[in-house]
């Protein structure tokens, strides 16, 4: 959309066996929803695989009937397509139930990190990425911050106690 370019880092095959998926967000992301040829290779499964998705990438988990018990967080442009395919959306940038998590607004990017950091590893680890990557003389803050917004929808045996 801004002039960044992507180059896919595995096939589509190789995501629906990875650990984690996280569907980012595009300007073409209506048109991919509609090919069934596409969709019909992303084989996601929440009940072996961490799933989220940014912006209107949550477009792609509710049209793969991965929301339908969910609600959900997207961009604002988004929004109208996913309540059409059914799905709650909450004014919120991040909310996940299980598997699955959803984050609204570009910068709620960390959000998802911190969450599938946390989920896959621990939650020292979330918050050791989070704050090499916080800007200087904000660190602790930004890192209170998005894990105050990320500890609610993790594991139990993920939550600081």
């Amino acid at each position: 959309m801004n002039g960044a370019v992507l180059e896919a880092q595995c096939t589509l095959q190789e995501a629906c066996a990875a650990d984690a998926v996280i569907v980012g967000s595009g300007l073409r992301t209506r048109e991919i929803v509609r090919d069934a040829g596409l969709m019909s290779q992303l084989a996601l499964d929440p009940a072996r695989q961490l799933l989220g998705a940014q912006c209107s990438g949550t477009l792609v988990l509710a049209k793969l009937g991965l929301l339908a018990q969910i609600p959900a967080c997207t961009d604002l442009t988004t929004k109208p397509w996913v309540e059409e395919a059914g799905v709650k959306i909450l004014n919120q940038a991040f909310y996940a139930k299980g598997n699955i998590a959803t984050a609204g607004g570009c910068l709620a990017s960390q959000y998802l990190a911190a969450w599938t950091i946390a989920s896959l590893v621990d939650l020292d680890a979330a918050i050791a990425a989070l704050h090499y990557v916080a800007p200087v003389g904000e660190k602790e803050q930004y890192v209170e911050r998005a894990m105050k917004n990320v500890q609610a929808y993790l594991a139990p045996k993920h939550v600081a106690t």
